[in-house]
Parts: C-alpha cells; sequence; structure tokens
C-alpha cells in the first residue's frame, strides 16, 4: 500500500479525538467568546467577525454542539492528508511526508481547538487550504478559490485580511500573470466586501470590527507614559493611571473594571479614540514599544505550553465547568438541553495526561521555521515562501498588534511543516505538472 504510513499515522489520531469526543461533550466553552458566536441573533460582531456565528447558524437546525465539534475533527484530519498529499506530489516518500503531517495530526492544542466552540479550528482550515491549492499549482481556478477561503479566513478571524495581501503578493513576485492575481483578488474581495457591506447596514461602518483600534491601544498599556506622549485632552481619559511594573497583561485592559476605555461612551468613538491613542503612544515610545513586542515574542523559547500549576482555559478540565447564568440561555438554546462540558471518566483522564506531553514545543517549531526558510534560500525552493511567510505572520503580528497569546501560534503549526517539507521535495513544481499532464503548464 502506497500510503500505508498515513493510515497507520492516522489510526491513533482518530482515537485521541475520539476521546475528545467521549471524554468532554458536547464540547469546550471558551469564556464569553462561544457564547458570542452562538447567539441566535446575527449581527457583526464588535470584538470579532462573525464569519464563525454564520457557519454555527447554518449547523443549528441540528441542536448539536457534538456536530460542531465532530465536524470540526474532521477538518483537523483532513488538513492533515492535504498537506501531506502536496508533500507526496512534491517526490516525498510516504514516510517523510507522514512524519512531516504528525504534528498536524497529534499536536494536542489542535486538538483541544478542534473541540471548542471557537474560530480557530475553522480558520486553520481555510488558511491552510488555501496556501496548499496556491502552491499545488497555480491557475486562475485555484486562485480564485484560494481567494475564496482566504476571504472567508477574514471574516472569521481579522488576521486572514493581510493574508490575502500576502498571497497577492506572492502571486506578484512570482510572476505568475495577471489572470491568477486578479483571480485571486477578486474572489477574495467577495466574502469581504459582503460582510463588510452587511456591518455598514447594522451599525454604520464599513468595516470588520470594531475594535481593532481597542486591541492595539492594549498593546500600548504595556508601556505607554502620557508625560511623554502628551495626548491631546479628548485622549488623556485613556491614560493608564498605574504604575508600568503594576500593570496587567494587555488583554485585561479590554474587559476589566479598571480600564479607562470604559469611560469612552459609544463603541464606535471608543474604537477611534483608542486607534488614534495607540499611533501616538508607539510614535512617542518606539524603542518602549518593541520591547514590549520583544517580551511577548521571547515566550516562543518557553519549553512548556502552560506549567503545571498555570490558571488557563487550555487545559482540559477535570471537572465539569458550570456556564454563567447570564450566558447560560444561549448555550442550551443552541444545544436544546443543558450544554455545559461534561467531564467523562475514564477518556477525560487520559487525553488529559496526552495534553501533557503531546505537542511540539514552540522552541522546536522555531527551529523548524528557521530551517524551513534556510532550505529554501539554499535550495531555491520558493514555492516554500509562502507558506513560511504566512506561518511567520501569524507567530510575529499578535504581539504588535495586541499581546502574545499560545492559541495565536498554533494555526502556524500545518504551514511551518508544509514549508519544511517543500524544502525537502526532491521534484520540482514544473516537472510534477509535466508528469501529471504534458498538456499542463504553469499559469501564467
Amino acid at each position: 500500500m502506497a500510503h500505508r504510513a498515513l493510515v497507520i499515522a492516522l489510526l491513533p489520531a482518530i482515537g485521541l479525538r475520539v476521546l475528545a469526543v467521549l471524554g468532554f461533550p458536547p464540547a469546550l466553552l471558551f469564556y464569553g467568546d462561544s457564547f458570542a458566536f452562538l447567539r441566535e441573533e446575527l449581527t457583526p460582531g464588535t470584538a470579532r467577525p462573525s464569519g464563525y456565528s454564520l457557519l454555527l447558524a447554518l449547523l443549528r437546525p441540528a441542536h448539536s454542539l457534538t456536530l460542531v465539534t465532530v465536524l470540526q475533527h474532521l477538518l483537523g484530519l483532513a488538513l492533515a492528508i492535504g498537506v501531506y498529499a502536496l508533500l507526496r506530489r512534491r517526490g516525498l516518500p510516504g514516510w517523510g511526508a507522514t512524519l512531516l503531517v504528525t504534528p498536524l495530526l497529534y499536536d494536542e492544542f489542535l486538538i483541544l481547538l478542534e473541540h471548542m466552540i471557537m474560530a480557530d479550528a475553522v480558520f486553520v482550515a481555510l488558511v491552510t487550504g488555501a496556501v496548499v491549492l496556491v502552491v499545488w499549482r497555480v491557475t486562475p481556478a485555484t486562485a480564485a478559490t484560494a481567494g475564496l477561503l482566504l476571504g472567508l479566513a477574514g471574516i472569521t478571524r481579522t488576521v486572514g485580511l493581510p493574508l490575502l495581501l500576502l498571497t497577492a503578493a506572492y502571486l506578484l513576485v512570482r510572476r505568475y500573470g495577471w489572470r491568477p492575481l486578479v483571480a485571486l483578488v477578486v474572489a477574495g474581495a467577495i466574502p469581504l466586501g459582503a460582510y463588510a457591506t452587511w456591518t455598514k447596514a447594522e451599525k454604520g461602518k464599513f468595516a470588520l470590527t470594531e475594535a481593532d483600534g481597542n486591541f492595539l491601544w492594549s498593546r500600548t498599556m504595556s508601556f505607554a507614559d502620557c508625560a511623554v506622549i502628551d495626548p491631546p485632552e479628548r485622549l488623556a481619559v485613556l491614560c493608564p493611571d498605574m504604575p508600568v511594573e503594576q500593570r496587567p497583561y494587555p488583554p485585561h485592559w479590554l474587559w476589566e473594571d479598571f480600564s479607562p476605555l470604559l469611560k469612552v461612551p459609544g463603541t464606535a468613538n471608543r474604537n477611534q479614540l483608542a486607534g488614534e491613542f495607540a499611533r501616538q503612544a508607539i510614535l512617542a515610545q518606539p524603542v518602549d514599544y518593541l520591547a514590549a513586542v520583544a517580551t511577548d515574542l521571547r515566550q516562543l523559547l518557553r519549553w512548556e505550553r502552560t506549567a503545571v500549576d498555570e490558571k488557563t482555559p487550555y487545559k482540559l478540565p477535570a471537572a465539569e465547568r458550570p456556564i454563567s447564568e447570564s450566558v447560560r440561555g444561549i448555550a442550551e438554546a443552541y444545544e436544546a438541553g443543558p450544554a455545559a462540558t461534561r467531564v467523562v471518566e475514564p477518556y477525560a483522564g487520559w487525553l488529559r495526561a496526552y495534553q501533557r506531553f503531546g505537542y511540539v514545543p514552540f522552541p522546536l517549531l522555531m527551529v523548524a521555521l528557521l530551517a524551513a526558510f534556510g532550505l529554501m534560500v539554499w535550495r531555491r525552493c520558493w514555492d516554500a515562501l509562502l507558506p513560511a511567510l504566512v506561518a511567520l505572520a501569524l507567530v510575529v503580528s499578535p504581539p504588535f498588534l495586541a499581546a502574545f497569546d499560545v492559541r495565536y501560534v498554533v494555526p502556524a503549526i500545518p504551514l511551518i511543516f508544509l514549508a519544511l517539507g517543500l524544502t525537502l521535495a526532491r521534484r520540482a513544481p514544473e516537472l510534477a505538472a509535466e508528469e501529471e499532464s504534458p498538456l499542463l503548464s504553469r499559469a501564467g
């Protein structure tokens, strides 16, 4: 069997996902975010786009959070198979391609996100699927499909928007011709434009969210000194009132009662003023801004993702997590019954034990990314450029725009190992296309 290694690797990976479904029914719920996605009233999100909410709305008639998580688990498995197929097409042996998709199959955090009512698993599938299509072969059809996927990724998580622009730049630099480039941009603009128009109709503003300024402002709370910034009176209300060494991590400034952001009336006005303050703070204190970003990025050198005694939403629960009364009705309306995450032993315990070691430590992940860039230059394997750059953007952009979060790094895992695999492949893309059909040639 040509794909024996992959089949062998898939079986335990499926088993881990079965443990998640059996051990933590019906799904894992994340703070208030999951309930915002589950609301029956469909409106453009304020802090995050509502693309994932639209998907949940399509699945609502089934009244099953388990169905949602099972579909997300299947997406994760399909993603690994897609990356494997591309690497095999480029000449990697079955065992080599399987080895490179092992992190996609077995990383505990990817399994966690697949089992969570959050947009991340769908976002990972959309972005990686788009990159795989572009690397597979560039034609107007594949470029349009990739653009559509990246557009959908943009209304799922706003970081998808710059990834569409990055992919367009890749096609331009690689000189694939104007037809694929136009197809990518037009197809990507369709979901983005439709969503922004919806936001305009609902809220009077052509945008994807109303929180980009808030998030950037929270980033500046790590260092902002109003004696240096000297903001105008209308922005001074956003100055922090505690010493730098006592300030909490940036996300706390978005939601906690002490945040001066809450003193500003009006969602759109708050976002605009916060963005203005943030830009002034960064221009006035560029070194402090870069130092704050560097401090966050140093967490990529941490071997353990979460310490044993660390409080984090990214640990599988050991006991049922009650749902707050204020949002319980939202989840139970979607599920048409009890929706709190139950813990069913022994399956839950087995998966919790696996979570302690079943992951690629971030330092090794960064070594793999650096190796991909190095081998790409050495072997002139420029097809690896797109997945490598998209992975880099996913890893480094959050600390610049908001703050570091383990969850924001995980979507880069499939792209890093795809890029590394492409640099190790024996077969050039042009040769692979010719072997598949002598009539096919690179689009342009």
